[in-house]
């Protein structure tokens, strides 16, 4: 089955919560993170959080990985600052790394450190995933192969994404248009029913 949802952050302008919920399945939420920062916060997502929540829409987050996560220290660091935004809270979809400036001759470090990042929220009874573009993403900038335990949510617009096999969610739009949101919005489809499989492993908070 395909369920539809939008990712957003503070760019985005939220006019109507109900009518996002009565034309969306989902919706992930940038949380924090940057590419010069890692203890930005979206501001935002408390906000956009406590909505979802209202409405009950099932809901996950991301984290903008900086262009200088390139270590195994520097992604549990990164993981560190994520969890610190997590905390106390309970998502439905997986939580996600975000990878998109990492220098493409780092392919290895880039690896290494998103490997670390997810470990550690996994150890934290987190169900956490990688987002990137198709080609750009995954196939330029990370080494593939080793991603294989993660979920990957894949940017690619125009038609599916061909480098990347076995996807969780698929990112096929950055200019859609929703009920409830002003202006351009992501667009995504999911392929599994996320908030199932978190709920009944007790992941993303549900297991307190």
């Amino acid at each position: 089955m395909t369920y539809k949802g939008i990712d957003i952050s503070h760019w985005n302008k939220v006019i109507s919560w109900k009518e996002v919920r009565d034309n969306n399945d989902f919706v992930i939420l940038k949380a924090g993170g940057g590419d010069y920062s890692y203890n930005f916060i979206d501001p935002k997502f408390e906000e956009y959080y406590s909505r979802c929540k209202m409405y009950q829409i099932p809901v996950g987050a991301y984290y903008y990985c900086p262009k200088n996560m390139l270590t195994p220290d520097a992604g549990l660091f990164a993981a560190q600052c994520f969890l610190q935004l997590l905390k106390d809270k309970k998502f439905e979809m997986p939580v996600f790394l975000d990878i998109e400036n990492t220098p493409k001759s780092m392919k290895k470090e880039a690896t290494q450190a998103a490997i670390s990042f997810c470990r550690f929220l996994e150890k934290n009874k987190y169900f956490v995933g990688i987002y990137s573009s198709d080609i750009s993403g995954f196939k330029e900038r990370l080494q593939i192969e080793k991603l294989s335990d993660f979920t990957l949510w894949v940017a690619r617009y125009g038609k599916e994404p061909a480098y990347t096999r076995n996807y969780g969610l698929w990112q096929y739009s950055s200019t859609g248009e929703v009920p409830g949101i002003f202006g351009k919005v992501d667009l995504d489809y999911s392929y599994k029913n996320y908030p199932k499989i978190i709920k009944g492993g007790k992941f993303n908070g549900y297991n307190t």
